[in-house]
């Protein structure tokens, strides 16, 4: 009953959200590190920001509650991309309220064991990318963020809508590979 609420609710506030809002976080500001508990295949693991970047890009997305519907449609197209931000050398993390537990079956099922989930239970994550839903402050705003390997934003992209994320996260990594390239 409560995650049929939850998906009412987003449903909701999709509707409200029409338009795109703007994250506090702009182009070419430094990414704030972090490192939060994380899930990937039915592992638990610390994520940091700082380690992963060391690799490559990072595409960050803040996602309201696994298991809602939007989330569980914008998990399955990350999952389906995953390949593709490993071909350009990126990491992809979802960040959401959720606890590990949660996340841990989440990263399983609806993220395929592709990508890692995290969990900012107390939310220290998400308010240092204000990516806090606004109308409902308990759950993350569906925030993506990509971000370069020198920690700064080079994408920042806010819509409840969860089919564009993919598609405008890995257009802004490959334009920002090509750039990156010259």
């Amino acid at each position: 009953m409560k995650r049929l609420l939850v998906c009412a609710t987003f449903s909701a506030l999709t509707a409200l959200a029409a338009g795109p809002a703007l994250a506090a976080l702009d182009v070419g500001d430094k990414a704030p590190d972090f490192t939060i508990d994380a899930s990937l295949a039915r592992s638990t693991y610390k994520f940091h920001l700082a380690e992963a970047l060391k690799k490559g890009p990072v595409v960050l997305y803040f996602f309201p509650a696994a298991f809602s519907v939007g989330c569980t449609i914008e998990a399955n197209k990350f999952a389906e991309a995953t390949e593709e931000y490993k071909q350009l050398g990126a990491t992809v993390i979802g960040v959401s309220h959720d606890d590990i537990d949660t996340l841990k079956k989440f990263s399983m099922t609806e993220c395929r064991n592709k990508f890692a989930v995290g969990a900012d239970v107390d939310q220290s994550v998400m308010k240092s990318y204000d990516a806090v839903l606004s109308l409902k402050p308990d759950y993350a705003n569906r925030t993506s963020y990509v971000i370069s390997p020198e920690g700064k934003v080079v994408y920042q992209f806010t819509s409840l809508n969860p089919y564009r994320h993919v598609a405008n996260t890995m257009a802004a990594l490959k334009g920002w590979t090509t750039t990156a390239k010259k």
